[in-house]
């Protein structure tokens, strides 16, 4: 029977209650320090919660001049319709505004906010309680079109002091404060470590589909950072574990893994379709091995790797979040895959698993961190980071983190540049040979793509595989197909006939693609069969000699007389010679009587004009019969 979301989310609830209570809990707020300059009689230092959306100025600072509106004091319509705007003049300090807490998410007041021209935004609580954190909405359609566009700071302060700075406000003061995150992480020396708290399930939604973005888009300055030896990073994942009562029910079966000590909620909140949860733990967990293994070959950053081709190449949605992809992940990574799974365990067993035990008690808060609570949750220098989970609001956090005078270039940088496709190729399909490659380096990381070499296209999916496609494939290293050369004779599997598949050569046999065997003909039979005929096996090839004077007629199979073929020979030669003398008789006698013809022709017309003048010649003048004087 298909459990209903409402039960699901009961059941999801309880569990984090289970596990919350029985560590006793403790989330800790992060806060960022505010200060009131102006007026005299409201100075001084208040708290503030920083809220966990927007980019929070960590390292800097800001003053501005605190605004409360007449009109839509909560922030939940959009200040337009009622003609306000908080852009500041030119020369004038930025507007930072007070909003009443109530009737919509905090990040829809936020956004609201930075539309009018707020440069920061002042949350006043409703009630008197104390700080808590504002976050993001869970999944919501519409509200994930404004959340990743909010750039403003805000923070949650107390309701006393929203009801000061409104009565300095209503009175006509001009209320100057100045926001401080330079100490909201600590900065004790030239290194930082920072943790990410992820989830490897795709499918959780809006904030799920935000974390895998940021891992894609930060991987590049988290590895330039690592490599360098300038911070330590430790990605982690949260489970549950399923109370003692309900270990055998169906629910804990489907959804943990050891017997009900570690959890997490079903993908698509369904136990009767799609992935279980179950499958989510083991792929966290084989996603924490990744990073024990590679951190054992000094090569930690291999992580981000792991993760962003197991997103790409693995996703729910295509059936492809399976052991099967992420060994092929793996396997593209250099990595060991045994000890992967060594380190991984028997998820069946009824103990517990090392690895994933050492999580649920790092999710305890120590000293100045609280608990982990919120998905996903960055921490620096054991600090919770709130804010935007967005590239550069991250790498300002881990710069802020680092003791003045030493703080690596990339923070002193307007941009981070790395070319992934140098370590490993990728991870992407090379061929070494032909120095070929489906790596390609952008500024948001590196991606897997076939190449187009000379006009040539390469078809593949670009980690495991790219074959050569079309005419011409046969120049890019025969299309990586089988072929060898030997004794002056070259072989290729490769054909420009428009078909992508290698085939050998007539005379082998194989694969076409790794090898391509010579065929014996004379052990086949497939040549020489006639019974005079002796066979000699070539490579690619045979030759064929005949016993006696016989000799061998390949297109025949067979074995003929020599004197016979001479004889035939002559004959050829007789009658050859024979029809060339009467032809070459025949063209003289037309030659001959042709120039006789012409001769005698124009000889006749000569003497003829002597005695018979033509009509076209002038009268021949007679002398004979000339009177002379």
């Amino acid at each position: 029977m298909k459990l209903r979301r409402s039960s699901l989310s009961f059941f999801l609830g309880f569990l984090l209650l289970s596990v919350m209570s029985s560590s006793m809990a403790r989330f800790v707020v992060e806060k960022n320090s505010l200060t009131v300059t102006s007026p005299d009689k409201i100075k001084g230092n208040y708290d503030s919660a920083i809220g966990n959306f927007g980019i929070p100025q960590y390292g800097g600072s800001m003053a501005g001049n605190v605004v409360y509106p007449k009109d839509n004091q909560k922030g939940c319509k959009e200040f337009d319709e009622s003609g306000i705007s908080f852009k500041s003049k030119p020369g004038a300090l930025p507007t930072i505004v007070l909003l009443d807490r109530g009737s919509c998410f905090f990040a829809l007041k936020v956004w609201n906010a930075q539309k009018a021209g707020a440069s920061a935004v002042l949350v006043a609580d409703d009630v008197e309680e104390n700080l808590i954190t504002m976050d993001s909405p869970e999944e919501d359609g519409s509200s994930a079109k404004y959340i990743e566009n909010i750039t403003i700071p805000s923070a949650l302060i107390e309701k006393s002091f929203g009801e000061t700075l409104k009565k300095a406000i209503s009175s006509g003061d001009m209320v100057n404060v100045n926001l401080d995150w330079r100490e909201a992480v600590p900065h004790p020396d030239d290194r930082v470590e920072y943790e990410l708290w992820t989830n490897s399930n795709d499918e959780c939604g809006v904030k799920c589909d935000m974390l895998m973005e940021f891992v894609k888009e930060f991987k590049g300055a988290a590895q330039i950072l690592e490599k360098g030896g300038y911070t330590q990073f430790t990605p982690h994942y949260i489970t549950w574990y399923c109370p003692q009562a309900f270990t055998l029910s169906k629910q804990c079966k489907s959804q943990c893994i050891n017997h009900g000590r570690y959890c997490a909620p079903d993908p698509e909140q369904d136990f009767s379709t799609g992935y279980d949860g179950k499958d989510v733990v083991i792929e966290n967990l084989r996603q924490l091995c990744v990073f024990k293994v590679a951190n054992e070959t000094n090569k930690p950053w291999v992580w981000w790797d792991y993760v962003t081709d197991f997103q790409i190449r693995c996703p729910m949605k295509e059936k492809k979040y399976n052991k099967e992809c992420a060994d092929a992940v793996i396997r593209s990574l250099g990595l060991d895959i045994k000890k992967i799974e060594k380190c991984m365990g028997d998820p069946n067993a009824d103990s517990d698993n090392p690895v994933l035990k050492e999580e649920q008690d790092a999710q305890v808060g120590k000293g100045s961190r609280g608990d982990v609570t919120i998905l996903p949750t960055l921490v620096v220098n054991n600090r919770q980071y709130r804010g935007k989970l967005e590239k550069g609001a991250v790498l300002k956090a881990i710069c802020a983190g680092f003791e003045e005078t030493t703080e690596p270039a990339v923070c002193l940088s307007t941009d981070v540049e790395t070319n992934e496709c140098l370590d490993n190729n990728g991870g992407c399909w090379q061929d070494k040979v032909a120095n070929i490659t489906a790596c390609k380096d952008t500024f948001r990381g590196r991606v897997c793509e076939c190449p187009l070499v000379d006009g040539v296209q390469f078809k593949g999916d670009g980690y495991t595989t790219c074959q050569a496609n079309g005419p011409g494939r046969c120049k890019i290293h025969h299309g990586g197909c089988w072929h060898e050369a030997r004794n002056g004779h070259a072989f290729s599997a490769c054909s420009d006939n428009g078909d992508v598949k290698c085939q050998c050569p007539v005379g082998f046999r194989g694969d076409g693609v790794k090898n391509c065997e010579d065929i014996d003909e004379c052990k086949e039979k497939k040549a020489c069969q006639c019974p005079e005929c002796t066979c000699k096996n070539t490579w690619g090839s045979y030759d064929c000699s005949c016993s006696g004077d016989l000799l061998y007629i390949r297109d025949h199979d067979a074995c003929i007389s020599k004197t016979a073929t001479q004889g035939r020979s002559a004959w050829a030669a007789f009658w050859v010679i024979t029809i060339g003398l009467v032809l070459a008789a025949a063209g003289a006698y037309l030659v001959y009587k042709y120039r006789i013809r012409s001769y005698m022709d124009s000889e006749i017309r000569a003497i003829m004009a002597q005695y018979m003048p033509l009509d076209s010649q002038a009268e021949v003048p007679n002398h004979v019969n000339d009177e002379r004087a």
